[in-house]
């Protein structure tokens, strides 16, 4: 837990011990005055302002007050004001260095707080040579030891030389003078910024601004059911703005002191708010949810004696019939004995977010990155390094799609309010992967209505899936492309054609979102698709490995519909003699049959016959073309 700097101003401001240096007893009487009127200032009215005003009158009079420097200096970093803190600590030191050994441990706190970590950890070394300490002081001053080792080593195996940390106010549009706004949460095309705002200092309600010519609208309260007398709070919006998850804490008919809530956008504003209901939520307390970007998973924060410490960060899995399961706790790779909590998931769906008061950093809660590798496994996480993590509470970070924009709530800084909400460019090495998206519509083919389907997004390098979402009722989707892969991508409804696509981007991706609206094609006769993951080196017949996920979804297709039987056709470009380019396609078609039967489709249900170039789709005189045209293709031959 964070030592709060109040405590300071008990332990040390009414030093009693003596030195030949400096004796309180000799101050002048006036000076002693205005320092007697300055600690009841700071004790009974936390007027720090006129506190340090009435120390300064003191010091002006009896400049070498130690006891007046010690106060202000605790003062100081009571308001986190450190570098003023310092100053006085150091003004006193220069008085007394015996009188002052006692102050060496909160000293150190407020070096640190200015980054300077080295000297931090040479003024609690110093501090703990003194003989006679309490277990209490010394426990204090080993814990305050780690945290400045671990920033010092930190800074030493990361170059940052390069980077500033530069918060920006969102101004005030977003931030109010009286009130505090925290849990910033932005939907994937980073326009709609939903956050939650302190009012009057009791309740908590959703406001939403909107990003227009890079300048924020005046926050408004969230339209719709949303907002209540209760609290409503640590919300997330889903990416595609539809989906707000949220805590609500002691709502009629809750499960717990607070339990996980969702709200869905409909044309009057947000619905009311929906119980997530068990097994999320627990007669234990629930919280902080973080959405994935395909909605397949809700990550969150608990308390549950089932877990590893105070809080935990626990995911639960949403079924294809909807229903969330059980929640799993994500591990002692993740969980510590102390508290994690504030999770938030990337639009990538591969890096989260979250803080940690028991992990190494630099005091009271700092924040972390984890990540996935290429099995889907969480790594080890990452604290995010100073000046980000600082020795106060960090918390309520999220980073926007383009993966360099980060978004957290402070009040270590120039405030309008209790806390504001602030953006900062993110350091390269601890950013997650930048994220384009695609959207669309699917419908049928012949009918054009909408299809509710299924949308999956799979790693072509690693077979991992990398989101899989359900469209809406009326068909529409969007699905997050982290930038680096290359994906196949695909669209399912029982009754129909697979539709099958591909985005590369792990070399010269583009810098724009993709809109594309998929017609589905009913399974009947004749009916047919191009296979568009489907790979060959040039000029052979090989299969590439990348080919198997694609390859997958044919044998899937023909279990799902056992009485069709159908035609594999392979075709190429015009370039080269036309029988080599026919030999060639039907090797690729007959490659692709191998694969189907080594998977147990029968044989009898496969036909497969090369075309070489003679149908082409598009104009063979352009590389776009041609590559149009290099294809292979399924058609229903039999039902």
């Amino acid at each position: 837990m964070k030592i709060l700097f109040s405590f300071l101003i008990f332990n040390f401001l009414f030093l009693i011990s003596f030195s030949q240096g400096y004796d309180p007893k000799k101050v002048n009487e006036k000076a002693s005055g205005l320092y007697s009127k300055a600690l009841n200032e700071l004790t009974q009215n936390k007027n720090y302002k006129y506190a340090i005003q009435l120390m300064d009158e003191a010091i002006a009079i009896e400049p070498d007050f130690a006891d007046a420097w010690l106060s202000k200096a605790a003062a100081y970093a009571d308001i986190r004001n450190y570098p003023a803190s310092v100053a006085s600590y150091e003004a006193a030191l220069k008085i007394d260095a015996a009188y002052f050994s006692d102050s060496y441990l909160p000293y150190s706190i407020s070096l640190a707080g200015t980054g300077a970590f080295q000297k931090a950890l040479d003024a609690v070394n110093e501090f703990l040579k003194i003989t006679g300490l309490n277990e209490r002081s010394v426990k204090a001053a080993n814990y305050r030891k780690r945290c400045y080792e671990f920033a010092v080593n930190y800074a030493n195996t990361h170059s940052n030389s390069n980077y500033v940390f530069r918060p920006i106010n969102l101004g005030d549009s977003i931030n109010t003078k009286d009130e505090s706004e925290y849990f910033p949460s932005l939907t994937v095309d980073g326009n709609e910024l939903i956050f939650t705002r302190l009012l009057k200092g009791v309740n908590e309600d959703f406001f939403v601004s909107y990003k227009k010519n890079n300048q924020w609208s005046k926050a408004i309260p969230l339209p719709g059911n949303i907002n209540t007398e209760l609290n409503e709070g640590a919300q997330n919006i889903s990416q595609d703005g539809k989906m707000l998850v949220f805590t609500g804490c002691n709502f009629p008919g809750g499960n717990g002191s607070c339990d996980l809530y969702y709200s869905l956008q409909t044309p009057k504003g947000w619905s009311e708010p929906l119980n997530f209901g068990e097994p999320i939520n627990t007669e234990f307390w629930e919280s902080q949810p973080s959405i994935s970007p395909d909605k397949r998973f809700l990550y969150f924060t608990a308390r549950d004696p089932n877990g590893l410490g105070g809080s935990d960060i626990w995911v639960s899995e949403r079924s294809p019939n909807g229903t969330w399961k059980n929640p799993i706790n994500l591990g002692p790779g993740i969980n510590t004995a102390g508290n994690e909590s504030d999770p938030f998931i990337h639009a990538d769906n591969q890096t989260l977010y979250f803080t940690s008061d028991a992990l190494p950093g630099y005091g009271g809660r700092d924040l972390f990155v984890v990540r996935k590798d290429s099995a889907g496994k969480w790594g080890k996480p990452e604290n995010l390094g100073y000046p980000i993590n600082t020795i106060n509470d960090e918390s309520t970070f999220i980073v926007s799609a383009d993966s360099k924009t980060a978004y957290y709530s402070s009040g270590n800084a120039e405030i309008r309010g209790g806390l504001d909400i602030y953006s900062f460019e993110l350091r390269e090495d601890i950013r997650p992967g930048k994220t384009l998206w695609v959207k669309g519509n699917v419908y049928d083919k012949k009918t054009i209505q909408p299809l509710p389907s299924a949308v999956e997004l799979l790693d072509l390098k690693s077979g991992q899936t990398i989101s899989k979402l359900q469209t809406d009722e009326s068909g529409n989707y969007l699905i997050t492309l982290p930038v680096g892969k290359n994906y196949a991508f695909n669209v399912n409804r029982k009754g129909y054609l697979f539709y099958s696509d591909n985005f590369s981007l792990s070399k010269n991706p583009v810098d724009s979102v993709y809109t594309k609206d998929i017609p589905l094609q009913p399974i009947e006769l004749n009916a047919s698709i191009v296979l568009k993951n489907i790979f060959f080196d040039t000029k052979k017949f090989d299969l590439k490995p990348e080919s198997m996920i694609e390859l997958d979804k044919v044998v899937q297709l023909m279990k799902d519909n056992p009485n069709i039987k159908i035609l594999i056709g392979g075709h190429t470009d015009n370039v080269g003699k036309a029988q080599d380019n026919l030999t060639l396609s039907n090797a690729r078609a007959k490659s692709a049959i191998n694969y189907l039967l080594y998977k147990g489709v029968r044989i009898e249900r496969l036909q497969w016959k090369g075309f070489g170039s003679s149908k082409p789709v598009a104009d063979n005189k352009t590389e776009t073309g041609k590559a149009q045209n290099r294809r292979t293709e399924l058609t229903v031959v039999g039902l």
